[in-house]
């Protein structure tokens, strides 16, 4: 999941949730608040074992370079 669709999913949730005040309180005082929470909430969703696809991507060039090292290595 990317930043921006985590931050846009997290936004709607709290405005669903909180949908009475959200009519009293501006639309960007929400966004504001979710953009704050946003990264504890990413926390909590990697202690489920989950990683956003950015980071997975980052990983997975690093594990393929790695590989590609031991490989070249291994001719040697």
């Amino acid at each position: 999941m990317s930043d921006k669709d985590l931050r846009e999913a997290i936004r709607k949730i709290i405005e669903k949730e909180l949908k009475g005040v959200g009519e009293l309180l501006p639309k960007d005082m929400i966004f504001n608040a979710a953009t704050k929470i946003g990264p504890e909430i990413e926390k909590i969703i990697e202690r489920g074992g989950y990683v956003k696809k950015s980071k997975f991507d980052n990983l997975e060039n690093i594990i393929k370079d790695l590989e590609a090292r031991i490989a070249e290595l291994e001719k040697n």
